[in-house]
């Protein structure tokens, strides 16, 4: 079966590693899924990202776009995007029969003092201000299948958690 799993939280709330684990775990029961990690993905769509809210609708659109085409060939898709808003992930539900919505739930000081990309400092220094949860909303998701915490335990536990709620749903052979 074929199905999507968006990972949505803050920038340096864990969503890639969870999703490199998440990949990992797919694999090894011999599911071949693809990550549509938006950093990646930015770089042809939006190579010269503004951020500002006509470029993210589009983005993300098109990301819903791409990953429901590969769910509708039999490819299960794990997104790795912020999508700040809820609207762009309920876009992608949509048209996804099988999605889930998961959670990475990380303080905004843990991301912050994470600051993985130096978007954070670049935020505090006025030289960025589209900085989802710190410049610009970030819309947590509502009603997530999944709730996971990048600020406790590891991503590999974290994947697992998604594993069984694939497994529960019957989304995994």
């Amino acid at each position: 079966m074929s199905f999507a799993v968006w990972l949505t939280g803050l920038s340096g709330s864990g969503k890639s590693a969870v999703a490199r684990e998440l990949l990992a775990q797919l694999h090894a029961r011999g599911v071949d899924a693809a990550v549509l990690e938006s950093d990646v993905m930015r770089t042809q769509l939006t190579p010269f990202a503004r951020y500002d809210a006509h470029e993210r609708e589009f983005f993300y659109g098109a990301l819903a776009h791409f990953g429901a085409h590969l769910v509708a060939q039999g490819r299960p898709v794990v997104f790795d995007a912020t999508a700040n808003l809820r609207a762009y992930r309920d876009a992608a539900r949509a048209r996804i029969a099988h999605f889930a919505e998961v959670y990475v739930d990380t303080p905004l000081e843990v991301c912050a003092a994470r600051d993985v990309k130096g978007l954070y400092r670049a935020a505090r220094e006025g030289k960025s201000t589209t900085l989802p949860g710190a410049q610009a909303a970030y819309e947590p998701p509502a009603a997530p299948e999944l709730v996971v915490h990048g600020d406790r335990g590891t991503p590999a536990d974290a994947a697992a958690l998604i594993v069984a709620s694939l497994a529960d749903r019957r989304w995994l052979g």
